[in-house]
């Protein structure tokens, strides 16, 4: 039903309340946005703030159950100084390649303490991920038996889980990683086979990684999905050559982006995850259990900073020309998954509030209507020199654009 010609009022963001604002100027890291700016020496920019990341790591340990292991995915943000602060903080790392790898090993963290997976590992990943001793997040049959070959070759007896491609799904997820045909991991009804197979094999057989979706806010969802989870979990152990001792039962959790979003309440997943890892206790009782999380450790955190370098009015409408766009910030612009395109919150960042308020477009400098950064928000009155900060910037930015587009420079990163 349409809400036009009624009285409601549109939905707002949720608060960005993560980051101080100190005489009318946005803080990162305790540092006004103009000065990092002048440290940096040059926009566009990414500023990861280091104390939003362990307020994070730190609420979420507080408030969900002993036994549970956090784990960073190190695809949301794999700056090496944001994953060795991460690693400092949690119990591992997740990793989807051999470069993220080498990252994630330099950082000091326990080789064991670190699991691989991707559908589509190259010669390089699988020998670098046995070399080194992670786990080894098997998705298909046939990278089993490459494993296999890699490890007689080598007189070695690799770490290995089976992803699972389970037979449900995370509902109102953004992103579903399971059920129906996936390129990811192994149907839920193939897997007894594949571990009869496994058991032939010089393998050292460690669990299962069951990952059904991410990015959701609905707590009754995720709920649903981890009872799924474990309840797969313990039906597949039976099949399984030696006890589990690792269960990966993926993330999920979401962070707000978009108006009428709200932070995902954790109490009732909490309590819920409490039980279930009570029955682990029973049913799987040589198993830790992994939460592996990406985006919810990290897109608070960070923001993605440009400078207006023009303004200038068509048909009635201001745009603000900025030196930033969909080549640093694809998620921003709306071209990295969504189907309607939605603002993602931003402000002027160095005159954060003003009596003098106006509704503009926020735009790049790239040959191309998809450069969008903000469609009619309203922003205090902009002049070039001014600083755009994009919030919820500090996952899937940098990493996740096409910064070679139009070649233009790429933005810096910096830690703070």
């Amino acid at each position: 039903m349409s809400d036009q010609g009624s009285n409601k009022p549109p939905p707002q963001h949720a608060p960005m309340s993560q980051f101080d604002v100190v005489e009318n100027c946005l803080q990162i890291g305790g540092i006004p946005l103009t000065e990092v700016a002048q440290r940096i020496g040059k926009t566009p920019f990414y500023a990861y703030d280091r104390e939003v990341m362990a307020n994070k790591v730190h609420t979420l340990r507080k408030t969900l159950p002993d036994g549970i292991q956090l784990h960073y995915a190190m695809k949301a943000n794999p700056m090496p100084a944001v994953v060795q602060h991460l690693a400092d903080l949690t119990d591992g790392l997740d990793v989807a390649s051999a470069g993220e790898l080498r990252i994630a090993l330099a950082t000091g963290v326990s080789p064991t303490c670190i699991s691989f997976a991707g559908p589509g590992k190259s010669d390089e990943d699988l020998q670098l991920a046995v070399d080194s001793g992670v786990i080894i997040n098997m998705e298909s049959t046939g990278e089993m038996q490459r494993i296999a070959a890699l490890a007689r070759a080598g007189g070695s007896r690799p770490k290995v889980a089976v992803r699972v491609n389970p037979d449900f799904e995370l509902k109102a997820a953004g992103m579903k990683m399971g059920s129906g045909p996936k390129p990811f991991g192994v149907d839920a009804e193939a897997v007894p086979a594949m571990l009869d197979t496994l058991s032939k094999l010089p393998l050292d057989f460690m669990g299962f990684h069951i990952f059904s979706g991410s990015q959701n806010l609905r707590a009754e969802a995720i709920i649903e999905a981890q009872s799924k989870t474990f309840e797969l979990a313990f039906r597949l152990a039976g099949a399984a050559p030696s006890p589990v001792r690792w269960l990966n039962i993926g993330g999920g959790l979401g962070v707000p982006y978009f108006p009428g979003e709200l932070t995902l309440p954790l109490n009732d997943i909490a309590t819920h995850l409490g039980l279930l890892l009570r029955s682990a206790a029973d049913r799987l009782p040589a198993a830790e259990v992994v939460l592996e999380l990406g985006r919810y450790f990290t897109a608070e955190a960070g923001l993605y900073v440009c400078e207006v370098v023009d303004r200038k009015v068509s048909r009635g409408e201001t745009f603000l020309v900025t030196n930033g766009g969909l080549h640093h910030h694809l998620a921003a612009s709306g071209n990295f998954g969504q189907v309607i395109r939605k603002n993602y919150p931003l402000c002027l960042g160095n005159r954060v509030h003003s009596n003098d308020m106006e509704q503009v477009n926020v735009v790049g400098p790239l040959c191309t209507p998809l450069d969008l950064l903000g469609h009619r928000m309203t922003l205090p009155v902009a002049r070039p020199g001014d600083l755009i900060a994009v919030y919820q910037s500090g996952a899937y930015g940098f990493s996740a654009s096409p910064r070679g587009f139009l070649s233009h420079p790429e933005p810096a990163q910096v830690l703070l």
